[in-house]
């Protein structure tokens, strides 16, 4: 632990120089919201027994999830392996999943305030009430908080440079934003295309929150979302294993 925090701070200082990373990182995520609440008053949520709150707090710390720790660690593992960090590092006494989770963690942290935050927001601009079923909007933010990270790894070691980190990690945040219930929940779509979209990487991250907050998941969905979950970051972390590059691509 005390080894990963040194990285985490050296990593959380490198974040801060970066302005770029930082702009998409903390404002994004925070500003995306408000295109949803224009969309949200064109949808008929009260038949599917949604309220504007509980649609646009999960899509907005969605955006969070994507944007401060996907897209924000594709850039940083990216970086840092194109400037031999990563390779200095594995030659020390720090073991592999130290060096990925101290890299992670001022992203991953991030990710939480700022859910937290849109939380706060959304409870006093949206009226939204206090979750029905708090563990499941727990377990769903920690699980697509994990599946972030794990996806951010893997998407890296098909990333050539940092330039190019934007474009690679651009398929899976616009397949989540359309799919996963962030911009249109899944109970507003045809059956066949929400039940397709349920087996995307973050629905299940995106259900589970939701469905804390509404109190509406039954036990079948919510056991179906926790295993799709746990599937895709089972997934991911073979991926890593299989693919995650730490030397700079030739």
């Amino acid at each position: 632990m005390g080894r990963m925090r040194a990285l985490a701070r050296a990593e959380l200082t490198l974040l801060g120089r970066s302005r770029g990373m930082l702009f998409a990182a903390l404002f994004v995520p925070l500003v995306l919201p408000f295109s949803l609440y224009s969309a949200a008053g064109e949808m008929d949520l009260d038949e599917v027994g949604l309220s504007i709150g509980a649609m646009i707090l999960p899509g907005a710390i969605g955006f969070s999830l994507l944007f401060a720790v996907y897209s924000a660690l594709v850039g940083v593992f990216v970086t840092r392996r194109e400037e031999l960090v990563l390779k200095r590092l594995r030659t020390g006494e720090l073991r592999d999943v130290e060096i990925l989770c101290g890299a992670s963690l001022p992203s991953v942290a991030t990710g939480l305030v700022q859910s937290l935050v849109l939380a706060v927001g959304c409870a006093l601009l949206l009226d939204v009430a206090a979750p029905q079923a708090v563990h499941l909007s727990v377990l769903g933010l920690l699980l697509g908080l994990v599946l972030c990270a794990a996806l951010a790894a893997v998407t890296s070691g098909f990333t050539r440079t940092t330039e190019s980190a934007q474009v690679t990690a651009m398929p899976v945040v616009m397949v989540s934003m359309l799919g996963s219930g962030m911009m249109v929940p899944l109970e507003v779509l045809p059956d066949r295309l929400a039940s397709f979209c349920e087996l995307l990487p973050l629905t299940p991250a995106v259900t589970l929150l939701r469905g804390g907050f509404t109190g509406n998941l039954s036990v079948s969905e919510t056991l179906f979302a926790v295993v799709t979950g746990v599937a895709w970051v089972l997934l991911a972390v073979f991926a890593v294993r299989r693919w995650f590059r730490w030397e700079p691509r030739r």
